[in-house]
């Protein structure tokens, strides 16, 4: 039988470990298949390197389940502050981000945390700092890219003027 592959087995990676993150019973789950890999002698390490996470919470996992069963690796309260953002407001957030911010009468062309800011308390009532925003755009599956340096849209006689080498290939004197 030949190897079966999934396409963009990265990006599909990222979203099957969010989707195991969303329900208490997925990550219950997700513990178990840990320590079913322990049981089957699969070092921590090799677990954590299957599953995603680091060596340290797969030994977690295991003494909680040494020392309590079952029971240690149920979802146990989390103490924190509550999200300010509700589901219904996240998964809108996300499609807003999706869209030009110039599509949303913004003067800018990508989305940044000053930006979101900016947006969640305007059409939200929300209030969040700029990194917590940084970290929405992760939490949403979205990744960090830079605008184009000002000289991608200048005179393009400036820029043949700044080429090393002229159009026919040779050195420019200097």
């Amino acid at each position: 039988m030949r190897k079966l592959e999934i396409q963009d087995k990265d990006i599909m990676t990222l979203a099957i470990q969010d989707e195991i993150m969303r329900s208490e019973e997925s990550r219950y789950d997700h513990k178990l298949h840990g320590i079913l890999l322990i049981c089957a002698g699969f070092s921590c390490y090799q677990v954590a390197d299957i599953l995603g996470h680091s060596p340290r919470t797969i030994q977690y996992w295991v003494k909680r389940f040494e020392k309590s069963g079952f029971a240690g690796l149920q979802e146990s309260p989390r103490s924190g502050r509550p999200s300010s953002i509700d589901d219904e407001t996240f998964e809108m957030l996300g499609e807003h981000l999706r869209l030009d911010p110039r599509n949303l009468d913004y003067n800018q062309n990508l989305w940044d945390g000053k930006l979101l800011v900016y947006h969640l308390e305007q059409t939200f009532g929300i209030k969040l700092g700029v990194r917590q925003c940084q970290r929405l755009f992760t939490q949403l599956g979205f990744r960090r890219r830079k605008p184009r340096p000002v000289i991608a849209h200048a005179d393009p006689a400036a820029q043949q003027a700044y080429k090393k080498t002229n159009s026919s290939g040779s050195q420019k004197e200097h």
